[in-house]
């Protein structure tokens, strides 16, 4: 069976582009063969710290010969046609090409002869072209060839059905020959196949497969610990990037100071994982870390792994000494005595977290934080949590900012606080919250569930929202450089998981509130900050005139100042706060909301249509998103049956009637909603229509009882009573009698049908 190998051997691969190089590599090299009419019977790709390879097997020998009749412009077209089907076809005239009559006229006919080309050929056009336009996120020019490479380019391999490849790329010429390991197999060798060649680098110190690397660090690993009675912490990402640093992995493990271990656990493993790709251990009896780390090296040493662990061990001390003197001064005052313990609150980190500007338009993190302490404040009632409770945990929410360790390893804020929170004795919710108000960071991440935490995330995440909606600063279709999406639909989870019932636009119009507040303070605050860099660096000749200019600025008001300007712009919006949000914010802010719901539901499976069926009910647009959920899965069971199905089919076909009646006939739309508003029945003189009527009366009151306590199922299944009255009413009725009043009797009656599942959902936005 014919097969191809590829290999690319260079530098160093870094380790997070290794898997999707790979891909790449495989799929730009098919695609080529594809376009040539070739087809591989397998592939498969492996990439490694030094190299890229690619096996395709059951490719044929050559392209098979090709006859084509191409079809071109009738006899006597223009010449521009003429020559336009000269190109393509690829003669040279139009002698070249035969007549042909049809029932449509005479026509040119091509008759193309395309022989078959070996496949070598086409693979040495294709690799040129694949490595010369390879997607790498960074590349390097080596040499004096006009070529990129991740690294420089070292050797190529280039094999079909055993024979060398004719080509050459960025100066290197493919070949057959390649290299082992860089310290146990130095020495390059030929290769004939791909059996061949993964059999000689095993033999030559390199595993191929980066799945079977994994599996050996896994494997080895694990009989380390269990050797020495402990256990691995999983760490997936981990795992993957140490199998892209390693072509021959060797675990080795090795020890700590315990006296590390009174550092927290975040800590140490964030500086084993991040700065030495090491896997934290711990004590399978107590769930705690141990004082030991896997390491894993790229060589067998001789000496068991026995230098490289000490080694290791040396490095790793280093590191989480500092960490324990940053830790330490977070902690205490004095950090070699370790007297005086330091609140996590202390009066110098709350004026720090002043001088931290959140946004040049919204003040500082100070500001945030009291914007979000008003707001949790208000979420209470909704959730439920202990007021004082939150409201400690929002003092201290951004605290460990400012901390020591959180500025040495940014990724720790919020764990860092939870931890100092916890040491200080704080209430155990407090110290969950102050790092759970966080989460969820991602669509993978856990959501938080203590009630104070729960109510600190909403608060945080819509005051964050809210802030940035005010300033105009939305994502837009390439950017999002604030997260915002990410808030949204980690709001969205919150709500959905902890069964969170509030109405948003409420919520949304305090936040934009005091988001106007902040900024209108944050700006009187420049403007004296300027007035006051102005006043001292100015020529005593133009003092009284920047003594003029600020008194001018001030209404010529010295004692004016922040709060007086803020308690004005806040007694305004008292009044205005609301008709605000709903014009500005809700027009686009709930909007954007309800499309991260949208995605939210669409990737559980659920139609577009009946999520925008569900986000509006009886004329108006709902943003309690349990509710919404809530209504989407009760239409999702209830369209699967038949009485759904054909319920829904009647309220078109009642729908479709109505618009057009209301099309030829002005202000019959008008007086129906009248009839409607003022209770009017319809009289019925058929038996079908008396009945759909009777039993509309009946189907209306369930429904209502059953909306009244959401019970959505229990509404539509009450409207289902509906379905055999309504198919009876459109076999035996005639809307369009020529009675105007009995005309205008029944379509009041469809009207009424149409209203009544209306306020379950908007059935029109129903496919099907």
């Amino acid at each position: 069976m014919p097969q191809l190998l590829i290999e690319f051997f260079s530098e160093e691969i870094p380790a997070r582009m290794q898997v999707r190089a790979a891909e790449d590599l495989l799929r730009q090299l098919e695609g080529q063969l594809s376009a040539a009419g070739l087809k591989g019977e397998s592939a498969k790709s492996f990439a490694g710290p030094r190299r890229l390879a690619v096996v395709i097997q059951g490719l044929p020998e050559r392209t098979p010969d090709l006859k084509e009749e191409r079809k071109g412009p009738r006899v006597g077209a223009p010449e521009q046609a003429l020559a336009g089907f000269l190109k393509a076809a690829g003669l040279t005239s139009i002698e070249e090409a035969t007549v042909q009559e049809d029932p449509k006229g005479t026509f040119y006919v091509a008759r193309i002869d395309k022989p078959g080309r070996a496949t070598a050929d086409i693979i040495a056009e294709a690799l040129p072209s694949v490595a010369k336009s390879f997607p790498w996120p960074k590349s390097m020019r080596s040499g004096e060839q006009d070529f990129y490479w991740v690294r420089p380019l070292q050797s190529i391999v280039a094999i079909f059905n055993n024979d060398i490849v004719p080509c050459e790329i960025g100066g290197i010429t493919a070949g057959r020959l390649t290299r082992g390991h860089r310290f146990h197999a130095p020495s390059s060798f030929d290769v004939s196949d791909f059996e061949d060649y993964a059999a000689k680098l095993r033999a030559q110190w390199v595993v191929l497969d980066t799945a079977e690397r994994k599996a050996l660090i896994l494997e080895r690993a694990n009989k380390l610990c269990q050797d020495a009675g402990l256990e691995m912490v999983e760490d997936a990402g981990l795992l993957d990037e140490v199998a892209g640093l390693v072509e021959w992995p060797v675990p080795v493990l090795g020890k700590m100071d315990p006296a590390f271990l009174d550092l927290p656990a975040e800590v140490i493993r964030l500086s084993m994982r991040t700065h030495q790709k090491y896997f934290a251990l711990r004590d399978p009896a107590t769930g705690k870390l141990a004082p030991n780390f896997i390491t894993v090296a790229n060589i067998d040493a001789v000496d068991g792994g026995k230098a490289i662990a000490a080694g290791n061990a040396r490095v790793l001390s280093a590191r989480l000494n500092d960490a324990k003197y940053f830790w330490d001064l977070d902690r205490f005052y004095d950090p070699i005595e370790r007297t005086k313990p330091k609140k996590l609150d202390a009066p110098e980190r709350i004026e720090k977290l002043k001088q931290i500007v959140f946004h040049q338009k919204l003040g500082s993190v100070w500001d945030k934080i009291e914007r979000v302490r008003a707001l949790a404040k208000e979420l209470c009632a909704v959730t439920g949590a202990d007021p004082e409770l939150v409201d400690r945990a929002a003092v201290l929410s951004k605290c460990d900012l400012v901390t020591e360790v959180v500025g040495e390893f940014p990724e720790l804020q919020g764990q860092i606080g939870r931890e100092l929170a916890a040491s200080q004795s704080e209430n155990a919710s407090v110290a969950i919250a102050v790092e759970d108000h966080y989460r969820p960071l991602g669509p993978n991440d856990r959501v938080p569930t203590d009630p104070v935490a729960v109510t600190l995330a909403l608060a945080d995440k819509i005051d964050t929202l809210a802030g940035f909606w005010t300033i105009n600063e939305k994502p837009t279709g390439s950017r999002d450089p604030f997260a915002l999406r990410r808030a949204a639909l980690g709001l969205v989870r919150i709500f959905l998981a902890q069964n969170v019932r509030l109405e948003l636009t409420e919520f949304l119009s305090f936040a934009t509130a005091q988001a106007k507040i902040d900024i209108a303070t944050t700006a009187q605050r420049q403007l004296q900050a300027d007035m006051a860099a102005d006043l001292a660096s100015a020529p005593a000749d133009q003092f009284p005139q920047l003594v003029s200019l600020i008194s001018g600025i001030l209404n010529k008001e010295p004692a004016l100042g922040i709060a007086a300007i803020a308690g004005a712009i806040a007694s305004d919006l008292k009044d205005k706060a609301q008709e605000e949000a709903h014009r500005v914010v809700l027009a686009d802010m709930l909007a954007f909301f309800l499309d991260r719901l949208k995605v939210q539901l669409r990737e559980q499976g659920n139609g577009h249509d009946l999520v925008d069926a569900a986000l509006k009910a009886n004329g108006w647009l709902d943003d309690d998103l349990v509710r919404i959920v809530a209504r989407v899965e009760a239409l999702q069971v209830f369209l699967k049956t038949d009485d759904g199905q054909n319920l829904l089919a009647g309220y078109k076909r009642a729908v479709n009637i109505l618009r057009a009646e209301e099309k030829k006939e002005a202000g019959l739309a008008e007086q129906i909603a009248a009839d409607l508003v003022n209770g009017i029945e319809p009289y019925g003189v058929l038996d079908a229509e008396r009945t759909l009527s009777e039993v509309l009366v009946g189907a209306e009151f369930a429904a209502q009882h059953a909306l009244n306590s959401e019970d959505f199922a229990g509404a539509m299944g009450a409207l289902a009573r509906l379905r055999a009255p309504v198919d009876a009413f459109f076999e035996q009725v005639l809307v369009n009698d020529p009675d105007p009043m009995l005309r205008r009797s029944r379509l009041l009656l469809l009207s009424k049908v149409r209203a009544a599942l209306e306020r379950v959902a908007d059935f029109s936005q129903i496919e099907g």
